[in-house]
């Protein structure tokens, strides 16, 4: 009997099978159904893509944007040619300059003989070259200049001032002076150096730029004056005297040189002040 009712089950349900693996591809894919929205609507169409040779065409590669052009590049062709002959100027002056200072430095020569006097007026005042400090014996002597005056004082007098040292003056303005000026460095003594050179031994002037040098001293000496009080008031100058005193460098400990310790003068003769200077340096009225 339960035999029977064994292969009664058996029979129905079949023999037992051992569950198999069943492949993803066996699986049938999952069927998608429409939205209702799209079941209700009847017009939905769905449009299909489109092809691609009538798809919209990329967008061009943009070519690069040429460099800015910098400088004289810049300019317009009216101002390059103007820039151009602007440079060309400088260029000549710098070299005819240039010319003029190596002519003016080296040894006499043909062309120095010939146009000697063209190359003095190129480099004087402004571009004098002084090689004292290069030359093969430098200066060693200390020279001071030193001026004199003869006032005529209000109560109708004359009366002579002592020597001022001018040199001496510039000396203690520059002493501990971190930043001297120009004027206190160099002013009385290349005034001084200028009257030397156009000027023969006996004082006397060689060509125009002697009584030039003679002019530029006499009114530096005179403002100097001005400065330390020389004039009282309602005195006037009348007359100026310059003189120089030089005294040798002594030599170092170690040196057997031998130099004087006496000063030598160089006394200049009395010099009339114009009456515009005189008006200048007047402590009062004349």
């Amino acid at each position: 009997m339960a035999d029977a009712q064994d292969a009664g089950s058996g029979a129905r349900h079949g023999p037992e099978q051992e569950p198999q693996d069943v492949s993803p591809a066996a699986v049938p894919a999952p069927v998608v159904m429409p939205s209702p929205a799209a079941v209700a609507s009847p017009t939905a169409v769905v449009s299909p893509a489109p092809p691609a040779s009538l798809a919209s065409p990329a967008p061009p590669v943009p070519s690069p944007s040429p460099e800015a052009r910098t400088g004289v590049a810049a300019l317009s062709l009216r101002y390059q040619i103007g820039a151009a002959l602007a440079l060309a100027v400088v260029a000549v002056a710098v070299c005819v300059h240039i010319g003029m200072v190596f002519l003016h430095v080296a040894p006499p020569n043909t062309v120095t003989k010939q146009h000697g006097k063209a190359i003095d007026d190129w480099i004087y005042p402004e571009f004098e070259q002084n090689w004292k400090l290069f030359a093969p014996n430098p200066l060693q002597q200390n020279i001071a200049v030193q001026v004199r005056a003869e006032i005529d004082v209000a109560d109708g007098g004359v009366r002579t001032t002592g020597w001022y040292d001018l040199s001496a003056q510039d000396g203690r303005a520059i002493d501990g002076n971190l930043l001297p000026s120009h004027t206190q460095q160099n002013e009385l003594r290349r005034a001084w150096d200028f009257f030397v050179a156009t000027h023969d031994a006996q004082n006397r002037p060689v060509g125009l730029r002697g009584a030039l040098s003679e002019t530029y001293l006499r009114h530096i000496v005179r403002l100097r004056l001005d400065r330390v009080n020389a004039v009282g008031e309602g005195d006037v100058v009348e007359r100026v005297q310059v003189r120089s005193r030089t005294t040798n460098v002594r030599p170092p400990t170690w040196s057997d040189e031998q130099v004087s310790d006496e000063a030598t003068y160089r006394v200049l003769p009395w010099w009339w002040i114009p009456g515009d200077d005189q008006d200048a340096t007047a402590g009062g009225a004349r």
